[in-house]
C-alpha cells in the first residue's frame, strides 16, 4: 500500500508564495498606463459635480415629501 504523500507535490513556503505574488503585483503595476494629471483633476470635477446634483435632487425630493406628508396629515415639520 503506497502512501498518498509520495504522489502529492508540496506547495512552497507561505512567505515565498506571498514574495512571488508581491513580485508579480509590482512587475503589473509597471505596465498600467497611468493618466495624466490633468485627466484626473477632469475626472474627479466630474465626480464631484454628479455627487452635488444628486445631492439636491434628493434634498428637494426629500423637502417636497416632507411637505406633503405635513399637508396630508396636518403636522408641521421641525424648524
Amino acid at each position: 500500500m503506497a502512501q498518498k504523500s509520495d504522489n502529492k507535490v508540496k506547495k512552497p513556503n507561505f512567505f515565498v508564495r506571498m514574495g512571488r505574488k508581491f513580485k508579480e503585483t509590482f512587475s503589473e503595476l509597471k505596465r498600467v498606463t497611468w493618466p495624466t494629471f490633468p485627466k484626473v483633476v477632469k475626472a474627479t470635477c466630474v465626480v464631484l459635480v454628479v455627487v452635488i446634483a444628486f445631492t439636491v435632487v434628493a434634498t428637494l425630493i426629500n423637502y417636497g415629501l416632507q411637505e406633503l406628508l405635513g399637508l396630508i396629515t396636518g403636522i408641521k415639520g421641525i424648524e
